[in-house]
């Protein structure tokens, strides 16, 4: 299904391309350059996570998205009209935690990538920018579970990890899964005037080449395949710099 979905998407993007030279349109070229602040709304899956909180005893993540915060810029290259290339970064978080029996438990889910972006704007739409493009680029997701009781110092802190009989009632765990990113967007921005434009675009994040590690950096292994950084986002921005639609 995968597979499918960027062969469709890679036929659709050259097409489009293609359109302007093999028929002779004729459009003006689009050009300009800017650069922002991006707020994503990320749709992850976390139901593999959610199935293991009932016997941790903390409330579920939400299943509805998290935001995510970065910034974004691009550039018309002008060797070829119409195409820009840029790049972005993005980070959030979400997090779910209690008191159970006297111990502070949470779980952390954490969300962050950077990429290189191309993009193509269809040059027979005036006064604003509608660009198709892709995404490469890299990224991870971690999860953090912690369980801890009482208050902490210096020295315990290292009697914990350095006596072998030590009976500590605290207890953490770091797992991280890095993969590589490739992203379809659809992206639609609007000048409000010649230097400032706003954006809303959409996009779905395939991941490849991926690999869970836990604590410092030990091979993690039977994590579910359903956990993974995959994930359709809608994205939005405000940029400032300069826009010729």
């Amino acid at each position: 299904m995968r597979k499918s979905c960027l062969t469709i998407y890679f036929f659709v993007f050259i097409t489009t391309v293609s359109a302007q030279y093999g028929e002779g349109v004729g459009w003006v070229s689009k050009f300009g350059l800017a650069g922002g602040f991006t707020p994503m709304w990320v749709f992850s899956d976390v139901d593999a996570i959610n199935q293991m909180l009932p016997d941790f005893g903390v409330d579920q993540l939400s299943t509805g998205g998290m935001l995510t915060l970065g910034g974004a810029g691009y550039a018309y290259i002008m060797l070829i009209d119409n195409i820009r290339l840029g790049g972005m970064g993005y980070s959030g978080s979400m997090n779910s935690s209690g008191v159970v029996d006297g111990f502070r438990k949470e779980v952390d889910y954490s969300l962050g990538g950077g990429a290189l972006s191309i993009e193509y704007t269809i040059p027979s739409i005036k006064r604003v920018g509608i660009s198709v493009g892709l995404l490469l680029g890299g990224g991870s997701l971690e999860l953090n579970l912690y369980k801890n009781k009482g208050e902490f110092n210096w020295q315990d802190a290292w009697s914990e990890i350095s006596d072998a009989e030590s009976s500590s009632e605290n207890f953490s765990r770091s797992m991280k899964n890095s993969y590589y990113l490739i992203s379809p967007t659809l992206n639609i921005d609007f000048p409000l005037d010649r230097f400032i434009a706003v954006r809303l675009g959409v996009g779905y994040q395939f991941t490849f080449g991926s690999e869970w590690k836990i604590e410092n950096e030990q091979d993690f292994s039977g994590v579910p395949s359903d956990l993974n950084g995959d994930a359709f986002f809608i994205q939005t921005g405000i940029f400032l710099g300069f826009f010729a639609f």
